[in-house]
């Protein structure tokens, strides 16, 4: 695929995308205006921005047709070779990350995905990549199970004993 090609496809996908949107705003019932007493409805801006970026979407493939932009006249590939390899590689360890996620809980497999990530793909020292798998796992611990009392799921049931201990030191000593 081309470049040329790719931003016609993205153009018309954008264009299907924001009139789909304002298809469902209207469909819906939503007020798309202003609401005496109350203010906007509740459609007003999912609808007016999908409109604004159904305009910038024709915009585009006007420029497109008439080949106003160096994208419109680029006949390069759109991906390298390489390029595609490696968001190839970055889906599929994210995929496993996923899979394993529920299998052997968040936090171990966020620290394998790191080893992978850092040190396999990155090829980072061990020094970069032990602060990523140490760091990461702390890092998601306190944004979604402090900060935001989202429990993830820890996988394996010594985890959930660990963290259970975990969590009555930090209720302990700081509340």
């Amino acid at each position: 695929m081309t470049v040329r090609t790719a931003e016609l496809i993205m153009a018309i996908a954008m264009l299907l995308l924001s009139l789909g949107l304002m298809l469902n705003v209207y469909s819906d019932g939503l007020r798309i205006g202003w609401v005496d007493g109350r203010g906007p409805g509740a459609g007003m801006w999912p609808f007016w921005l999908s409109l604004g970026m159904a305009l910038a979407s024709l915009a585009t493939l006007i420029r497109w047709f008439t080949g106003a932009t160096p994208e419109s006249r680029n006949l390069d590939p759109y991906i390298a070779p390489e390029t595609l390899f490696l968001v190839g590689v970055s889906a599929a360890s994210i995929l496993v990350l996923l899979i394993l996620m529920n299998l052997i809980g968040t936090y171990l497999s966020l620290v394998l995905f790191m080893f992978f990530y850092v040190r396999i793909l990155g090829k980072h020292t061990w020094f970069t990549t032990i602060a990523m798998m140490i760091g990461t796992p702390v890092f998601v611990y306190l944004l979604f199970e402090v900060a935001l009392t989202k429990y993830l799921p820890k996988g394996l049931p010594f985890f959930e004993e660990i963290f259970l201990v975990i969590d009555n030191l930090r209720y302990e000593y700081f509340y």
